[in-house]
């Protein structure tokens, strides 16, 4: 994201290339808190947090097209790796137990 917005007008600093850049650097974060945290049910919802960062980034990938600061090209192609990205965490967010489970905090 970071190279992506990088070609962005210089009006935009702090705004729509500050906030996709936060929400990519979001994602991965949260994952790393989440992975930080005791046990899966944490995870979990770290996860879940992440999902919400993707979703917020689609958005602001459509809007950066919309504006034309992205060629369609380009932008197809990252919205292509936001849905794999996203099928991802959803497999994970599926495969961690809602509820802790009777061994403790552990992993898998």
């Amino acid at each position: 994201m970071y190279r992506v917005t990088g070609t962005f007008p210089a009006a935009e600093r702090y705004g729509l290339r500050s906030q996709m850049r936060r929400a990519a650097v979001s994602i991965s974060a949260n994952l790393a808190e989440g992975c930080g945290r005791m046990g899966d049910v944490e995870l979990r919802r770290f996860v879940r947090i992440s999902l919400g960062s993707l979703s917020e980034l689609e958005c602001e990938l459509l809007l950066a097209t919309d504006l034309d600061f992205l060629k369609a090209e380009a932008s197809c192609q990252l919205i292509e790796e936001v849905r794999a990205i996203r099928g991802m965490l959803q497999n994970l967010h599926r495969a961690l137990p809602s509820k802790p489970t009777q061994g403790g905090p552990g992993r898998f």
